[in-house]
């Protein structure tokens, strides 16, 4: 499906065509809904928002991991400390590793589909 979107640049108007996948945007939209959930960071209590699809996400990643949520928290506050010296935006962060597990899912699917098809 083919969408104009309208470019404004240095007073001149541009319209350009982009591709709109429409399962992409056929979602529920609760999992863009915001979620506070209580969790323990190297065992401080706080309370960590995300949107509900990156609660979803973490419970794949801590399943994969065969941990808890909080275990798997934990270990990501701790890495980037020992790290990095610690983030300023934590949440955005876990936003960043749930995105880069998914990336890292696709390319992996994608991996074994070219792997099949050459050997297969």
């Amino acid at each position: 499906m083919d969408r104009l979107i309208r470019h404004e640049n240095s007073g001149s108007r541009l319209l350009h065509k982009v591709k709109v996948d429409p399962v992409i945007l056929d979602f529920g939209m609760t999992l863009a809904r915001p979620l506070s959930r209580s969790v323990r960071l190297n065992g401080f209590a706080t309370c960590l928002r995300l949107e509900e699809v990156y609660w979803e996400v973490l419970s794949d990643i801590s399943r994969i991991n065969s941990c808890s949520i909080n275990t798997l928290l934990s270990y990501i506050d701790r890495e980037v400390h020992l790290r990095h010296g610690g983030v300023k935006n934590f949440s955005g962060l876990i936003r960043v590793v749930c995105v880069m597990h998914l990336l890292k899912m696709g390319s992996d699917s994608r991996e074994v589909a070219s792997r099949q098809v050459v050997t297969g």
